[in-house]
């Protein structure tokens, strides 16, 4: 460089000059539109946090309403496990007095079937008994009567007619 020439034949200066008019120029709209993107960014995170809030609060919420719902859930479970075992046990006991009264018809039908089998035979027992009877009366009526004893007791029994119709 030359010295003791102007500062103004410097090439530095007209830089440095160029630099200060550049920045003056458009400075203040590169700034502008810097801190105006800056703050659309800005204004852009706040919004997503905002929504990020809610969502978060919606999210607590729908949590509370489901374990609300859970709780709600479990208990009308254990309600209707506590009502199927009292219907179970209901209908155990209504089967077992049925059994038993089943069983008891079927023990009155057992003990008629008995009582009509042992009246059937006694039945044949004395009817039995009554067609031997018979029959050895006749066999020894056969043996020991004749024709003369016949006619005395024929004789004796229209004899003693009169008097049985009486009494009769």
């Amino acid at each position: 460089m030359e010295t003791g020439g102007s500062f103004m034949a410097d090439p530095k200066f007209w830089v440095a000059v160029s630099f200060v008019l550049f920045f003056v120029l458009l400075g203040s709209k590169l700034w502008k539109a810097g801190t105006g993107a800056l703050d659309s960014r800005a204004d852009g995170i706040s919004k997503r946090i905002e929504e990020a809030n809610k969502l978060r609060q919606e999210a607590e919420a729908k949590l509370k309403e489901a374990e609300a719902a859970r709780v709600a859930a479990v208990k009308e479970a254990g309600e209707l496990l506590e009502r199927a075992k009292t219907e179970a046990a209901r209908i155990a006991a209504t089967a077992a007095a049925e059994a038993e009264t089943s069983a008891e018809r079927r023990k009155q039908l057992a003990l008629q079937r008995i009582a009509a089998a042992e009246a059937s035979a006694i039945a044949d027992v004395r009817n039995t008994a009554a067609d031997i009877a018979t029959a050895a009366t006749r066999a020894v009526l056969a043996e020991t009567m004749d024709a003369a004893a016949d006619g005395a007791m024929i004789d004796r029994s229209l004899a003693d007619l009169p008097r049985a119709l009486r009494v009769a």
